[in-house]
């Protein structure tokens, strides 16, 4: 086999395939495949969007993560909002103001990082060019996309009892989303519908002829720059001219012998590592998955986890995030004392539901020993469409907290702390599993569980992507609806507040490659109608 490639969309699975098939190495396929989920899963990433990535190259030495978090305006202010605080969602995940400016339209969108972070890591890791890679995205945006199921749902997902704009609201917010989602009675398009973007593969043609500086220092920067001004966006030319992809050295933890080589603050590695660490506390292999026991200690965990998260982890560059004591063995070991003890951790939030998630991943692993894992997004879409270029706006400013002095304030250039891990899992000194999920606040519980699945368990990869999970990332214990009544029925005995997702398929949706001797098995969650393929 030349390789395996795992993606939440199967076209866009099948495009990084074909360039594995073609002789392309994992980092080409990587990015073949995250142009073309740009294109058909048009609000889950593109273009318009921001991630993160994990790259590891034994051959060459080489292990970096390249983070193209979309950045704050440089017109922004920390103040700006401040007077329209009205709450946040029960995740964690955004920021809510009484007049929806941070979620809706040009103003909600801050400088996008994705066409850099593409390019930088195909120029430098890849070995085919960017004309060559982005071709199959061209051809799917020219031809068109079917809609699929969870791409429908997440369209007409209800968000008001999360304070929140519904997507399809925002989708006919521009002349251009209401001619592409849309049929000419007004009526939303369905599964089995045919989205056809001609605006973005002229755009992605455009890029693919002139390189990424088209995007940022020429034409096409011009074009968002005077798309912005008109329509009261922030984004100038001077943000986009300034944007830099920063590569940064993974950070590093352990379980159960296991080295997890995760992506630094403002990302989500951190909190993955110190979840783990607080597990590791704990013989989790002797207790039943998914037991009442079980799920206590996972939803204190993350208890603990989100309480350090809120308080500490934001851009480097602006806040001090104390890295080495939320990594630290004793750290973690205080934690389980308190879990052990039956202590529980409290974790304030208002009274408004969970943040529907909205971001991708594709993992690769080839024959050459390499692994990519990939996370990108538009962090909750914008609903804003510069017209003729056809990509949608991220809307990461949500994710910034309109109060002034904490560590998710907004500032000008600074990055939106993310919950983003692509996470690579090392046996020795070789990968051993490849790792991402999609789901805001969602992803770092839902790898940390798909993770144990595999250790703690001995499940597949398949098995261990589509276990039920839980959430807590507040007072409440969120659960899969294929979590036991009679287990939900004890916690709440126990004085636990405890909601039961309608999903069975709920809580981010992991995606992995793994090792398997001389090959690899793959799983994609359920939840995401994507697929693993073996080359």
């Amino acid at each position: 086999m030349r390789g395996m490639i795992v993606a939440a969309q199967p076209e866009a699975a099948e495009t990084g395939a074909e360039i594995l098939r073609r002789g392309g190495n994992a980092i080409d396929a990587a990015i073949a495949c995250a142009f073309s989920q740009g294109v058909v899963d048009p609000l889950m990433c593109g273009i318009g969007g921001f991630g993160s990535m994990q790259i590891f190259m034994p051959k060459g030495g080489i292990h970096a993560v390249l983070e193209f978090l979309a950045r704050a305006p440089l017109a922004a202010k920390a103040d700006m909002w401040a007077d329209r605080f009205a709450g946040q969602t029960r995740d964690g995940f955004a920021f809510l103001l009484s007049d929806h400016a941070n979620e809706r339209g040009h103003l909600a969108a801050g400088t996008p990082g994705s066409i850099k972070g593409y390019a930088d890591a195909l120029a430098r890791f890849g070995t085919m060019d960017l004309e060559d890679v982005m071709a199959p995205a061209i051809r799917q945006a020219r031809t068109g996309f079917m809609i699929r199921p969870y791409v429908h749902y997440y369209w007409t997902i209800d968000q008001r009892a999360t304070g929140q704009l519904n997507t399809q609201d925002k989708l006919s917010l521009s002349d251009a989303g209401r001619r592409l989602y849309f049929h000419p009675d007004g009526s939303l398009k369905r599964p089995g519908d045919i989205v056809v973007n001609v605006d973005l593969a002229r755009t992605l043609e455009r890029i693919a002829s002139a390189g990424p500086d088209i995007f940022y220092t020429g034409e096409i920067a011009e074009e968002i720059a005077a798309d912005m001004a008109t329509a009261g966006g922030l984004i100038t030319t001077k943000d986009l001219a300034a944007y830099r992809v920063r590569e940064k050295e993974p950070i590093w933890g352990e379980y159960r012998g296991f080295r997890i080589a995760g992506n630094p603050p403002a990302s989500g590695g951190a909190s993955l590592i110190e979840l783990l660490h607080i597990l590791q506390e704990f013989d989790v292999s002797r207790l039943e998955h998914n037991s009442v026991e079980h799920i206590r200690i996972l939803a204190e965990a993350m208890k603990w986890m989100t309480i350090d998260k809120d308080a500490h982890i934001g851009d480097p560059d602006f806040v001090n995030v104390p890295l080495d004591r939320l990594l630290s063995a004793d750290h973690a070991a205080e934690y389980a004392a308190r879990i052990r003890h039956g202590e529980r951790a409290h974790v304030p939030r208002s009274a408004f539901g969970n943040e529907p998630p909205d971001t991708t991943v594709a993992c690769v692993m080839d024959r050459e020993g390499n692994a990519v894992t990939i996370t990108h997004s538009l962090g909750s879409s914008s609903g804003a469409i510069a017209a003729g270029l056809g990509f949608m706006y991220n809307g990461v400013m949500s994710g910034f907290d309109p109060r002034p002095g904490r560590a998710a304030s907004i500032a000008p250039g600074k990055a939106r702390g993310s919950a983003m891990a692509p996470t690579i899992v090392f046996e020795g000194e070789a990968p051993m599993i490849a790792i991402g999920a999609p789901g805001g606040t969602f992803i770092v519980p839902a790898i940390a569980q798909a993770l144990s699945n595999v250790i703690d368990f001995k499940m597949s990869m398949a098995e261990a992507v589509a276990a039920p999970r839980i959430v807590c990332l507040s007072d409440t214990i969120d659960v899969s609806n294929r979590v036991r009544h009679s287990v939900t029925d004890a916690l709440e005995g126990m004085g636990y507040a405890v909601a039961r997702s309608y999903q069975s398929y709920a809580f981010g949706a992991p995606h992995g490659v793994k090792v398997e001797g001389d090959g690899w098995s793959g799983g994609a969650d359920p939840q995401r109608d994507g697929m693993a393929i073996g080359v």
